[in-house]
């Protein structure tokens, strides 16, 4: 067994004396003090509220609101007013005498009530203080999100971000999301902190969050929090609504190619909620109305409910089901989806102490079946996450959180079997592979002075890949060697093979993973914030594709693919002026990313049993500069985004030999985009007539394009380009929506309205990609550009009662 360590910046011993040091000031801080905490709710469906501001008026002391809605505050004997606000909902203040530790629950009203489940003026962190240590965050509300045109009609969480710095997709109809040059694999996406491996629909068309079901979207896409690991490029943190537990309401929405319906309402009396959410895409039945032997169709069910023991302990029991299915006439079929649940325990040991206890499931696994050859193709992945999380306000200058985790990773590459007897195909089976990641963190928040606060913390996580399939030995320990004669990199040769045993260690990993960032007030409208984190991530996907496609295939780290190991360091200015009816924020950061893997030329990953034998570990940078500037009140309300950056990769020979790939020189990640603009902006007329739109423009992604051909024995052999040298066209298009409520619902508890949206106003044919060959008639090379969509026009009736 190996045991591989990166200790980081810092020794561990150092580490431990700065905790106990820090630890005594904070203690010492805390005498002499009282504490005033307790849960923000919403008053007209108790859905808990993250991130409401709570102040004591006059002071300098305050706070926000974690995930599950929970205050704390800490501060000297008297008499004070106490203020919550929150973006939205009217604020509310109340007298306090603190001469003793108060319990202090609060329900907080929407200042409307419109259709959506949350009204804004302004999104975080315009609205939230700036003095907050946070480097790189985003979070949005659903109001904003459902406020946007997108395609065919469904309002979708992904694409909205996209519309942000530092965040794009890879072009029209593909799944996932990039973020600052970061590949997909990158990003640790959570719902309510299960781990979802494919976050798309239709192969890219929608996203799996159903926005109904959804209350917060939080993005970090740097200076992540060291509660988190296992990704290295950013965490999108996706919490489902608890339940309305005041009254049952129904939600819903009518599209013209997919429909949903939400329904919740209160429990066991006022101790409890439920949610169901489902939708459904009908293209198929459309399809089949029409006599066609094709069909596309999707489907996802979010499930929810919770139940308050007493006043210190809630259970919460959510869970997710979707699936897509892809027939082409009655040779291919396709299934594939995502699968989690997760079983959860909020206890408040005391008015300082906040703990949550999950048991979370997850499952990712897609089936193909062709027909004609008379197989199918079934793999998965399957996780069991434990983790127990706590959050420790030892006064008001000085906040812990820690905790641990551990997750068991259920890794199923690949099975095929004959659906016939008469199939020619034999079966197979690939190596199921296993492996156990932990981590353990400790994170401070510290009020230096009225103007400093510091973050920083530290995690500690550990991988083992664990037995149950032989591994291939290979000579010279070279699963990859460099053919010099013909210039090309093959497959090693295998000279035996070793037996683990299924619970038997083949290879540990372990880092440390340090966190910090800071937050600097110039003055009230204005800071500085800096940031530096490291962060380890030990699973792989494997794909040699552009884009996300079902047949992906996730790996382990092991004795041949070692862990990816980034560094990022972050520094930006934000600002608020003209009494906050505007914003500004400019980031800037650079990034670097070991260990991170590419395919050598004609690398084959279908069926492949022995993966490190495509593979050359190499390194990856990314730097760039970010602009966000928004106005936030008034009729009009919107932003202008804009990124310049940079994505290099960079493949060696190594031990491998050879000149690695691209002759060992720096090229252009598959993700990156030098410039990136997006602008968007919401009109309201009326309290009938709202009308949204969305303008975007990207540099075109990179591609590795011919550059001659030249004939052997008769063939046509084209040669190429070095690896991704060329771009696609640029991209950009223009959305528009227009949302219509009718005045005879406005005081019903019925209400509806019309969205009608056109993606692509103009009508740009945008290139997915560019293919080249021969023409049929003439002989002469072509390129044929291939576009997803023109012009999408779209109408959704939306309802909530």
């Amino acid at each position: 067994m190996n045991r591989r360590s990166q200790l980081g910046p810092v020794t561990k011993s150092t580490v431990w004396l700065l905790w106990f040091f820090l630890l005594g000031c904070a203690l010492a801080m805390g005498q002499n003090s009282y504490t005033v905490s307790g849960t923000i709710t919403d008053k007209s469906n108790g859905e808990t509220l993250f991130g409401a501001s709570v102040l004591l008026a006059g002071t300098s002391i305050g706070g926000i609101t974690n995930e599950y809605g929970f205050y704390s505050i800490t501060a000297p004997a008297g008499e004070y007013t106490l203020r919550i606000t929150y973006m939205g909902y009217n604020e509310v203040q109340m007298k306090i005498n603190l001469v003793q530790d108060l319990k202090n629950d609060v329900e907080v009203s929407e200042f409307s009530t419109e259709l959506d489940e949350v009204v804004v003026t302004a999104d975080e962190p315009e609205r939230a203080l700036l003095g907050k240590p946070e480097m790189s965050v985003v979070k949005m509300n659903m109001g904003t999100v459902k406020q946007m045109p997108v395609v065919l009609g469904e309002v979708d969480v992904l694409k909205s971000l996209q519309m942000l710095p530092g965040v794009t997709n890879n072009g029209e109809g593909t799944g996932g999301f990039h973020v600052r040059g970061g590949a997909q694999d990158q990003n640790l996406v959570l719902l309510d902190e299960a781990i979802i491996y494919n976050t798309s629909h239709m192969f890219g068309f929608f996203s799996v969050f159903n926005a109904d079901a959804i209350k917060d979207v939080k993005l970090y896409k740097g200076g992540i929090p060291a509660r988190f690991g296992g990704r290295v490029s950013s965490v999108l943190d996706i919490r489902q609504k608890d339940g309305n537990n005041k009254n049952f309401a129904l939600t819903g929405g009518i599209g013209l190619i997919s429909s949903r319906l939400t329904a919740e309402g209160p429990l066991f009396g006022d101790k409890g909620s439920f949610l169901v959410a489902g939708r459904r895409s009908y293209v198929d039945l459309l399809l089949k109305a029409a006599g066609e032997d094709n069909s596309v169709s999707f489907y996802d069910l979010n499930l929810k409910t919770n139940y308050a023991i007493n006043a210190n302990n809630r259970l919460f029991l959510s869970g997710y089901f979707g699936r897509d299915a892809f027939k082409l006439g009655n040779s291919f079929d396709s299934s594939y989806g995502n699968a989690s649940g997760n079983l959860r325990w909020n206890h408040i040991f005391n008015d300082r102490l906040f703990s949550n206890l999950s048991a979370i499931w997850s499952r990712y696994d897609y089936d193909l079946e062709f027909a004609q050859d008379e197989f199918e193709w079934v793999s998965s992945i399957t996780n069991y996450n434990l983790k127990y999380d706590f959050k420790y306000y030892l006064s008001d200058a000085f906040s812990l959180d820690f905790g641990a985790n551990g997750i068991y990773y259920d890794f199923d590459p690949g099975e095929v079997n004959p659906t016939a007897d008469t199939s020619p195909v034999n079966p197979l089976k690939l190596d199921q592979k296993r492996a156990l990641e932990s981590g353990i963190y400790i994170n401070a928040e510290h009020k230096l002075t009225p103007s400093l606060t510091l973050q920083y913390g530290m995690r500690y996580s550990a991988f083992s890949r664990l037995g149950g399939q032989p591994i291939s030995e290979y000579a010279n320990d070279q699963p990859v060697v460099y053919n010099s004669l013909l210039g090309i990199y093959e497959r090693g040769e295998v000279i035996g093979e070793k037996e683990y045993a299924k619970n038997e260690t083949i290879e540990t990993f372990g880092n440390l993973e340090p966190r910090v960032s800071l937050a600097y007030l110039l003055n009230e409208d204005s800071s500085i914030k800096a940031g530096y984190s490291r962060t380890a991530q030990y699973i792989h996907l494997l794909s040699n594709t552009s884009s996300v496609t079902p047949l992906d295939v996730w790996t382990p780290s092991g004795p041949f693919i070692k862990p990816q190991l980034s560094n990022q360091y972050a520094v930006g200015y934000f600002r608020n002026f003209l009494d906050k009816a505007y914003s500004l924020e400019v980031e800037t950061y650079y990034k670097t990313v070991d260990n991170r893997i590419d395919y050598i030329d004609g690398s084959d990953l279908i069926g492949q049993n022995t993966i490190e034998t495509e593979i050359l570990n190499g390194e990856m940078r990314a730097y760039g500069l970010e602009l966000l500037l928004r106005k936030n009140e008034g009729d009009f309300t919107g932003w202008i985004a804009y990124t310049l950056s940079k994505s290099e990769q960079r493949t060696l020979g190594g031990n491998a030999g050879g000149p690695g790939i691209n002759d060992g020189d720096w090229y252009n990640s598959a993700f990156d985009r030098t410039h990136d603009v997006s602008v968007s902006g919401a009109y309201q007329l009326n309290d009938q007539w709202s009308f949204g739109t969305n303008l975007v423009f990207q540099t075109g992604r990179p591609v590795t394009y011919p550059n001659g051909q030249y004939v052997y024995e008769g063939l046509s052999i084209a040669s190429y380009a070095p690896r991704n040298s060329d771009r696609l066209p640029a991209y950009h298009r223009m959305d528009v929506s227009v949302n219509y409520k009718p005045r005879k619902y406005q005081n019903k508890r019925f209400k509806g309205e019309w969205v009608l949206s056109i993606y692509n106003l103009y009508n740009r044919k945008n290139a997915a990609s560019i293919s080249f060959g021969q023409n049929l008639e003439t002989g002469a090379n072509q390129a044929t550009r291939t576009a997803i969509f023109g012009i999408v026009p779209s109408l959704t009736y939306n309802f909530k009662f």
